[in-house]
Parts: C-alpha cells; structure tokens; sequence
C-alpha cells in the first residue's frame, strides 16, 4: 500500500506540473490527464494492471469507504495531498474493474475577473433573496463560478452562509461571512435534510452543490421564496431546458405548484461553457437569462418555449444569448470560428453575428 501511496502521489504531482484538470485510472491504459479539454496519455507510466487500479483508489480510501465502494460499486469523495491539492474523485468498477476520475480543485478561489465571467454575476451575489441557477454540461465549471460567487459574498458583507455538498470541494476562508460547510454522508445525511435544518440555522444565503430530486428542489425553492439567496447548478444545457427539467422532475399534479413558485423565486440563470483558447487554456462562453416580469409571466403560462426569443431580443435588459457569447469571443479572438459552431446549440443563428 506504501508503494501505492507513493506512485498516487507522483502522479498528482506530475498532473499539478501539467497543469491538468483531471487524471485518469483505468485498466490497461496509461494514466492519463485532461489539459484544456484533451486527455494525454503519461506515456513515461506503466499502462495500470487491474492491481494497480485497485492500489491506487484503495490508497485514497478510508476503511469505511472501501466497505462502501464495495458495497454500492461507486463512491464520490474528497482526497487531500499536502496542504495546496485538493481533488474531488468518483471511484467505479467497470467490466469487474476498478476505475477512477480524479478533478483537480484550486486551492484558491479566482475572482470573476480571473475567470474571465461577466461582472453582471455581482448584481445576483448581492442580492437579498432569490434563486441563481448555474447550468451546462459536467466539466465546464459550474462549481468553480459558484465558489466564486459565495467567496465574492464572503469578502463583501456579512452573511451567514451554508454549503451543501458532495463532497465539499472548494474550502473557503472565512472573512465578513461565517460560513458552515455541510458534506453529505458525513456531516448530513442527505441534501434535503440539510436543507430543512437550514430554516433553523438563521442562513441568509446557501449553496447547494447540484439539486438531485423533488425533495430538494422543492425546499431550495421554497427557500428562496422565504428570504434565503439560493444557488444551485444542473446539467442541462440552456436556461430554457433548465426551468423544464425542474418542473418536469415533478408529478403532473404538483407542477402547476412548482411553476408558480419558481416564477417567483427565480431571478436568473446562467448557462457556461469552457471553450479552447487560442491563446491556450479555456475561457468560458455563456448565457444569461434575467427573470424579468416578462420571464416569470412566461414561465407561469407554461410558455418556456418562448424564453430564447426573450433572451436573444433583451440585450438592453442585460440578457445574453450563447450565440452573442460566442460571437463576441470569435471577435475578439479568443476562440476560433469552428470551435463557435462546434459548441453552438443553434449554427444557422450564429452565423448572422460573427
């Protein structure tokens, strides 16, 4: 287990060097990194046996969690090495095998400006209530823009502010705010708890680190209707998308409900992607939806459809398409004019703006 221990610690190290997001254990491949959105194989590394997977996921776990890997077959957990690398990891057994993907967390939370996101984000972290949703696809920085948020709150006022999360990953430093952060399976036993104790813990503002049922969108929403400043994130790809998913997770007789309560409480959602840099590394394309009267009438008629019309003509109002988004970094060549198409969600509309 020592040697284990060991080459897990060398190859962390050698993804840091390589400034990697992720790394990569699986049977009879090398281990391999993701480096501005490319998996590289560490050629200089012996392709893993199925030993080697096991010894170095094994390396990582307490003995309760290797019961708990065993017995559920996949297990979501932290791993710390040092005192600056923090990683969030999700072990698995594929075809019988042991696996594991490894994403590389900063110890530092980066500003808005340092990662290159609209500075309208400070009007959502400085309001008093509501519910923000930040959405797109898994691995392109939903937990790094609402860390950014909550740390831009902790330096400006005093709130008290709660995370739930599994597992915690960014760990903030306390400034104006106090901040509690609550890990599922260690701290709470599951989101929805967490949140109802939330109403008897006098938070002001709370972030909850994905909403994976009714239970919990349901109080999360109710939250935001009762005074508390909600974020949240979903994989879904666009604003529109994401408001349907929410009602949708509900039954027929309760949307009505929801829809009338996220028309109230929403105040908007921002939708991100990571795109290559010219330049090098990634920078992040969006879009913006405000819940403006229009938007909450819209979403109370049940007339979702209509929302991308409303964001692409209500550029005076602060919304932003993914396709203006897009645009605008093609422009000001940040990214190229393939990568636009490759991640637009509708080419013909984007060809009008670049």
């Amino acid at each position: 287990m020592d040697d284990y221990k060991k080459q897990l610690s060398n190859l962390i190290m050698a993804a840091v060097k390589e400034d990697a997001s992720d790394l990569h254990f699986t049977v009879a491949r090398h281990p391999t990194i993701r480096i501005a959105g490319s998996l590289i194989p560490l050629v200089k590394n012996p392709i893993l046996s199925p030993e080697d997977t096991e010894g170095l996921v094994f390396a990582m776990l307490n003995e309760e969690q290797r019961r708990k890997l065993l017995n559920d077959k996949e297990i979501d957990f932290s791993y710390v090495l040092g005192d600056k690398t923090r990683l969030r990891v999700n072990a698995f057994y594929q075809r019988g095998f042991l696996g594991a993907a490894l994403r590389f967390i900063p110890v530092k939370i980066m500003t808005f400006k340092e990662l290159n996101l609209p500075e309208v984000l400070t009007d959502f972290a400085n309001k008093e209530q509501g519910f923000f949703l930040i959405v797109g696809p898994i691995g392109h920085g939903k937990s790094t823009t609402m860390a950014s948020m909550i740390d831009f709150i902790n330096h400006s006022r005093a709130e008290h502010i709660l995370t739930i999360e599994d597992p915690i990953e960014h760990i903030f430093a306390q400034d104006k705010s106090i901040i509690d952060q609550r890990e599922v399976k260690i701290d709470t036993n599951d989101f929805k708890n967490a949140l109802r104790s939330m109403f008897r813990e006098d938070v002001n503002v709370a972030m909850l680190g994905e909403m994976r049922d009714t239970e919990t969108i349901s109080a999360a929403v109710t939250a935001a209707e009762t005074g508390h400043l909600i974020f949240s994130s979903l994989h879904t790809n666009d604003a529109a998308q994401t408001i349907d998913r929410i009602i949708d997770s509900f039954p027929t007789d309760r949307q009505n409900q929801i829809r009338l309560q996220l028309s109230n409480a929403l105040v908007g959602v921002f939708s991100q992607r990571l795109l290559p840099r010219i330049s090098g590394g990634l920078i992040p394309a969006y879009e913006l939806l405000i819940a403006t009267p229009a938007v909450k009438n819209l979403i109370r008629e049940n007339r979702t459809h209509e929302i991308d019309i409303v964001i692409e003509t209500s550029l005076e109002l602060g919304m932003v398409s993914l396709n203006r988004s897009l645009a605008d970094l093609v422009r000001e060549g940040e990214i190229s004019a393939d990568n636009a198409y490759n991640y637009s969600l509708n080419s013909k509309g984007l060809e009008g703006l670049i």
